[in-house]
């Protein structure tokens, strides 16, 4: 009986956790709109790479559009990316590297999220800025997407977010990546806002420590119905687009799910349900495990190779 009790204290305790991070990243996402807004009346240009698609819900205020960030919007993760820009700029070393090298490997290859390496990543990540001030780390970020992000963005996954702007709706990126970053990426591309993991500053500076917990799996699902309540949307007429399975509960949340790039889990889901599928992955090999495009295999032998030679040297 006593197990139990505990068990059912750690499942209230982590429901708890998901329900603050998902509050947290709304009002994050919330503020960042507005900046996102007065940037855009300065002139931040929106044009879509590709014709806009077909969609079915158009001219509804009470409608709003919610995209996963890795591998959905981007090819990769954007904590890797972020954690070569730090590198590049000597906030760690070779070690640490070959950490997110590993991690985004797996990602690539097995077209999955796996939570032992997000949870690492996070971890990684915290212990590299705690210390740091937010508005170093926001200019930072600004470089590292030009760096790194800018030119792996899906032209198509990028259109469908066009189409939402277009047709009067908010665009809102949704994404287990620092908000801060997150922010960044929505601003580039034009999008309302985004909701993303919230990290502890106090007084402008990072503690090391998280708001809640990351934003990932049903946490993004209580980010959007937070959102959804405080800007007066109508889940029913919503959509959402993501390519893991972790995000079917973000996913189900809304009328009108789209699985883009989909992991073999979320594919299986998709059809089941008559979801609708997206695939801007080249390639016959690219559409089965993920992989972004055969002219990447180079860099990608060179990240494993890395992230073996860690692992190994682990044992």
């Amino acid at each position: 009986m006593a197990a139990l009790g505990w068990l059912t204290h750690r499942r209230r305790s982590a429901t708890a956790r998901s329900v603050l991070a998902g509050e947290a990243a709304a009002e994050a996402a919330r503020k960042s709109a507005q900046e996102n807004e007065e940037a855009l009346a300065e002139g931040v240009p929106l044009g879509a790479e590709e014709p806009e698609p077909e969609f079915p819900v158009a001219g509804d205020e009470r409608a709003a559009a919610f995209f996963d960030l890795d591998n959905t919007v981007m090819q990769g993760a954007a904590m890797f990316h972020f954690g070569r820009g730090l590198y590049k700029r000597h906030f760690f070393g070779k070690r640490e590297l070959a950490r997110f090298a590993w991690q985004q490997t797996w990602f690539r290859l097995a077209g999955i999220e796996d939570p032992e390496h997000v949870q690492e990543a996070r971890d990684s990540v915290l212990s590299i800025v705690k210390g740091h001030r937010v508005s170093e780390l926001m200019t930072i970020g600004e470089e590292i997407y030009d760096e790194y992000m800018a030119e792996r963005i899906w032209p198509g996954t990028r259109a469908l977010a066009q189409a939402h702007l277009d047709a009067g709706q908010k665009v809102w990126l949704v994404t287990a990546a620092p908000v801060e970053t997150a922010t960044i990426i929505a601003r580039r591309l034009g999008l309302t806002g985004a909701l993303g993991t919230v990290a502890e500053s106090v007084g402008g500076v990072y503690t090391g420590k998280l708001v809640g917990e990351l934003l990932h799996g049903p946490a993004k699902a209580e980010a959007v119905r937070a959102l959804a309540a405080a800007e007066g949307l109508d889940l029913a007429r919503c959509a959402a687009y993501s390519d893991s399975a972790n995000d079917i509960p973000m996913l189900s949340l809304v009328g009108h799910p789209y699985a883009v790039n989909p992991d073999s889990r979320l594919r299986k889901h998709a059809r089941e349900r008559g979801w609708r599928l997206r695939d801007y992955r080249t390639g016959r090999k690219a559409a089965k495990i993920g992989i972004p495009a055969a002219a990447g295999l180079g860099a990608l032998a060179g990240g494993a190779a890395a992230g073996i030679a860690l692992h190994r040297r682990r044992r």
